[in-house]
């Protein structure tokens, strides 16, 4: 079956190559001149505009586009909001709540997962084993695996969430979260607005997780089902895992 290059899938893609230039430049400033990649940071506005003060504000526009998902965004997002919502009649609600209660507990391992991890190298920028450039090339990698996870392979869906696709991902906004978490250990306006309003984003997905958790399964929406799709940005993580038939559900 010939992949189907739909806008979202288009758009993924580009921006994946969009995101690997990035690391691409910011792994060569980090190869060759750390000092210069750590002002690029943490340098006043006053001083100059940096390439990375306007990619600082790239990420938070999108930031607050997904506080306020707009038609533009893929269906993983826009499924939060009700007017997405297509209820399935004569739902079971009783599997709709083994549904939540088991995601849930897939979702903070996944958490703590992430947590302890990036403990380890916040503990070693404690102790100067790592340093600012360090923490910086890690948020620029964590950049570019949020769009590998999306196209090509997902080590969180395969092996804890066991979401069919991206559609139906539980934590699909817990990204800026993840990307920023190093970001935490850096003493700067710029890192530590990217991290607080990524947990601001994250609070915000959660409390509407908790509140309607009938939009974010395809058994209760059905939106979210394989049939109903039109993104189908899940057609090139299929091929790579062997997966090229579709599901009757997301």
């Amino acid at each position: 079956m010939k992949l189907q290059f739909t806008r979202m899938l288009n758009r993924y893609i580009f921006k994946f190559i969009f995101r690997l230039f990035v690391f691409g430049s910011v792994l060569f400033l980090y190869l060759t001149d750390k000092g210069k990649l750590t002002s690029f940071v943490t340098q006043p506005v006053s001083m100059g505009i940096t390439p990375l003060h306007v990619l600082w504000l790239v990420f938070m526009v999108i930031m607050v586009f997904h506080l306020f998902p707009k038609d533009i965004l893929s269906m993983a997002l826009r499924k939060a909001e009700g007017k997405h919502y297509e209820e399935v009649a004569g739902y079971d609600r009783l599997r709709l709540y083994e549904f939540v209660q088991k995601q849930n507990e897939r979702a903070w391992k996944v958490m703590l997962l992430w947590l302890s991890v990036n403990a380890v190298f916040g503990f070693f920028y404690l102790i100067h084993v790592m340093d600012e450039t360090d923490l910086i090339m890690l948020t620029v990698f964590y950049f570019l695996c949020d769009y590998i996870c999306i196209l090509f392979f997902c080590p969180f869906q395969s092996w804890y969430m066991k979401n069919r696709c991206c559609i139906n991902c539980r934590i699909y906004d817990w990204g800026h979260f993840m990307m920023f978490t190093p970001m935490l250990f850096i003493k700067d306006f710029f890192s530590w607005s990217l991290f607080f309003t990524s947990v601001v984003v994250l609070i915000h997905w959660e409390i509407i997780y908790t509140r309607h958790p009938e939009r974010f399964w395809y058994g209760s929406n059905k939106t979210l089902q394989c049939a109903s799709c039109k993104d189908k940005t899940c057609q090139i993580k299929k091929r790579v895992s062997g997966e090229v038939k579709e599901d009757k559900l997301g």
